[in-house]
C-alpha cells in the first residue's frame, strides 16, 4: 500500500466533513481525516500517534515522525474547517471540483490541501536518509477553540527545531501576528418600575460607565502600544455586542457587552484580563451593580518569531519575499511554546478563507512543493546549502 496521488489525498481530505464551531449544532469530529491521512502515513513508513482532545473522543491531533533524534521540521496544518452556507456556493463544498486553473472545495486553501502538499513532498524519503526527524503535524479544533494546539502544549510533544504551519499566506512567510481575546460583560443590578429609579439599580446605565472605561483603556493601550510592521499598528478592541434590559417601563435589571482584543506581541493575555477587571471594578465602585467578566474563549496568543530565526530568513529566500506580519490568529505561539521557532506560509490565500466556493490555484502546487522540500533538505537531511 502507497498514499494515493496528490489530487487524490486532496479529494479524499475534502470528502471527508471536518467542521468545528463553538455552535454545536454545526460542530463536528475529525477522525475521517485523521484517520485518512495516518493510513497514508503509515504506507509512507511514518511512525503515527493520535492524540484525542480531552472529552472529545470524536476529536484528535495526529503526530506522524519520520526518522529519530533532536532537531529536525515540523509541517502543520489544521484538519478542520469553518462552517459553510451551502446556498452560497457554486460547487459542492465536498467534493474537489478542477476548473478555470483552481481547486474548488471547503479547505483547499485553509487548509487540508497544505496537509496532503506536506505528505507528497515527503513521499520519496526514507527514514535512513534523515540526520533529523521530520514530522507531518495535524490538528483538531484550530477554527474554533485551539483546543488541539493546546492538547499539544499540555503534553509537551511534539519536539523539532523548526516548524511551518501551511495556513493560506499566498506563499509569504508570516513571522508575527496579533492575539485574540473575546470577552463577555455582564453587570447585574436591580429591576423596578421606571417612574421611580429609587426602586431599582440599572445595569443599563452602569455598562455606561463599563463603556467609557473600555474607550479610555483603548486609548491608553493604542498610545502605549505600536507595531509598525502591522497594517494596523496598534492593538484594537472592539465593543461588538451589547443586550440589557426587556422594557421602556423597567429598570434594567442585567446587561452584557461582548468585546473583542487584539493585542499585539509582547501583550500577555492573563495580563490583559487582570487589566480589564481592575478597571471595571473601578469603574463601577459605588454603584451597587454585580461585574462578572467571563471570557468567550481561552483566547489565542500574539505570535513573534524572531527575524534571524534560521527558517525565517531560510523562507524569505526561498519565497522572495519579506516575512510580514498579520491580524489573523494561527496555531504558531503554540508551536513556538513548544520551543520550535514557526514560520507561517501556505499555498492559499487569506482573501478565500471562510468564503463561499474557496479555492486553491493549481499554479501555487509546484512552488509550494519546491519549498517545502527545500526545507526538508535543510532541516532533516543536513544540506545546509538548501
Amino acid at each position: 500500500m502507497t498514499a494515493p496521488g496528490l489530487l487524490q489525498m486532496i479529494a479524499d481530505l475534502i470528502a471527508a466533513p471536518s467542521v468545528s464551531s463553538v455552535n454545536p449544532a454545526f460542530d463536528q469530529g475529525n477522525l475521517a481525516v485523521v484517520e485518512r491521512l495516518e493510513s497514508w502515513l503509515q504506507a509512507l513508513g511514518f511512525r503515527t500517534e493520535r492524540m484525542p482532545l480531552p472529552g472529545r473522543p470524536d476529536k484528535a491531533n495526529l503526530i506522524a515522525t519520520l526518522g529519530t533524534g533532536p532537531g529536525g521540521l515540523v509541517l502543520a496544518g489544521h484538519t478542520d474547517t469553518v462552517p459553510f452556507d451551502a446556498g452560497r456556493w457554486q460547487q459542492d463544498p465536498f467534493r474537489l471540483t478542477e476548473a478555470d486553473g483552481r481547486l474548488y472545495g471547503l479547505g483547499t486553501a485553509d487548509m487540508k490541501a497544505f496537509l496532503a502538499l506536506a505528505i507528497e513532498a515527503a513521499r520519496d524519503l526514507e527514514a535512513g536518509q534523515l540526520k533529523a526527524p521530520l514530522i507531518i503535524l495535524a490538528t483538531a479544533d484550530e477554527e474554533s477553540s485551539m483546543a488541539g494546539a493546546r492538547a499539544l502544549v499540555e503534553a509537551g510533544r511534539p519536539r523539532a527545531r523548526h516548524a511551518l504551519i501551511g495556513e493560506p499566506t499566498g506563499l509569504r512567510p508570516v513571522r508575527l501576528h496579533k492575539g485574540i481575546m473575546m470577552e463577555a460583560i455582564r453587570l447585574r443590578g436591580r429591576a423596578g418600575h421606571s417612574s421611580d429609579p429609587a426602586l431599582g439599580n440599572s445595569a443599563l446605565e452602569g455598562m455606561h460607565r463599563v463603556m467609557g472605561a473600555l474607550l479610555a483603556w483603548r486609548d491608553e493601550l493604542q498610545a502605549s502600544h505600536r507595531n509598525p510592521l502591522f497594517a494596523v499598528p496598534s492593538p484594537t478592541l472592539n465593543l461588538g455586542h451589547i443586550h440589557g434590559g426587556d422594557n421602556p417601563n423597567r429598570i434594567c435589571a442585567e446587561c452584557e457587552l461582548h468585546i473583542d482584543l487584539r493585542p499585539l506581541p509582547g501583550m500577555a493575555l492573563e495580563a490583559l484580563r487582570g487589566e480589564l477587571r481592575q478597571r471595571l471594578e473601578a469603574a463601577l465602585a459605588g454603584s451597587g451593580l454585580i461585574l462578572e467578566i467571563t471570557p468567550l474563549f481561552e483566547g489565542t496568543p500574539a505570535m513573534e518569531t524572531a527575524a534571524t530565526a534560521d527558517i525565517v530568513r531560510t523562507a524569505e529566500t526561498l519565497s522572495g519575499h519579506a516575512a510580514e506580519a498579520v491580524a489573523f490568529g494561527t496555531e504558531g505561539p503554540y508551536l513556538n511554546q513548544l520551543g520550535m521557532d514557526t514560520v507561517i506560509l501556505g499555498p492559499g490565500d487569506i482573501d478565500q478563507a471562510h468564503q463561499a466556493d474557496e479555492y486553491l490555484a493549481l499554479e501555487r502546487i509546484p512552488p509550494t512543493l519546491d519549498l517545502l522540500r527545500a526545507l526538508i533538505r535543510r532541516y532533516c537531511l543536513g544540506e545546509a546549502g538548501s
